[in-house]
């Protein structure tokens, strides 16, 4: 019984019908999307969504890490139209222990994208969520920003909402995207990543509000 109840979790799973309601359960409250709003000090911050070796062995963005640079491009040009200062904010440490950490390694291709290095200020120690927001937080309450702007996916979005949130801070919430299940009958292994995906941050959230009421957090 054990093995079938096995067989059939994976398959549920792999053939998406779990990895759906998981993906809707961790992607659920995000608040609906529309325009920025900027001020004449704006901080955009992007979280790091790991690292990985090309075919040639060159250390590059994500796939989820290079949406996230597109939108904090793009968001960066709508500022630079309205605003006197647009930073954009790299947050991401080298949890994977690879040659560089993940802000140092997406920082080319935010220049790329015609962000100029002026403009782009890095914070590379970070390895979670919780700590993306308790370094960034410790940057930005020391400058004068009238707006803040989070980028990130929206599978990540509700957790790292609370953690910024825990140090203070509010910041505006901007999806860069969303990860959607593939239903079917035949095994498929982007639904077991997506499923392992929704789970970490599901349990993530879930460890958030347990150290909160145990005065941890």
């Amino acid at each position: 019984m054990l093995a079938v109840a096995g067989i059939l979790l994976f398959w549920l799973l792999a053939a998406g019908w779990l990895t759906a309601p998981l993906l809707a359960w961790a992607q659920a409250d995000i608040p609906a999307g529309g325009t920025a709003n900027f001020s004449p000090d704006t901080a955009i911050i992007m979280l790091g969504s790991g690292t990985e070796y090309d075919s040639q062995g060159t250390l590059v963005p994500k796939h989820d890490a290079l949406l996230r640079i597109v939108t904090s491009a793009s968001l960066y040009r709508q500022c630079k139209q309205v605003a006197t200062h647009c930073t954009v904010i790299v947050s991401g440490g080298n949890p994977q222990r690879h040659t560089a950490s993940e802000a140092d390694t997406y920082l080319p291709w935010l220049l790329r994208d015609q962000v100029p290095r002026a403009d782009i200020v890095l914070e590379n120690r970070s390895r979670t969520t919780y700590e993306n927001a308790r370094f960034v937080s410790d940057m930005v309450k020391h400058a004068d920003y009238g707006a803040l702007i989070l980028v990130t996916s929206a599978y990540q979005m509700p957790r790292a909402l609370l953690d910024f949130h825990r140090f203070g801070l509010t910041p505006q919430p901007a999806i860069s995207n969303t990860r959607h299940a593939n239903l079917g009958v035949l095994p498929r292994y982007d639904n077991l990543v997506n499923a392992e995906t929704a789970l970490h941050e599901l349990i993530g959230i879930a460890q958030f509000h347990v150290y909160r009421a145990i005065g941890w957090f």
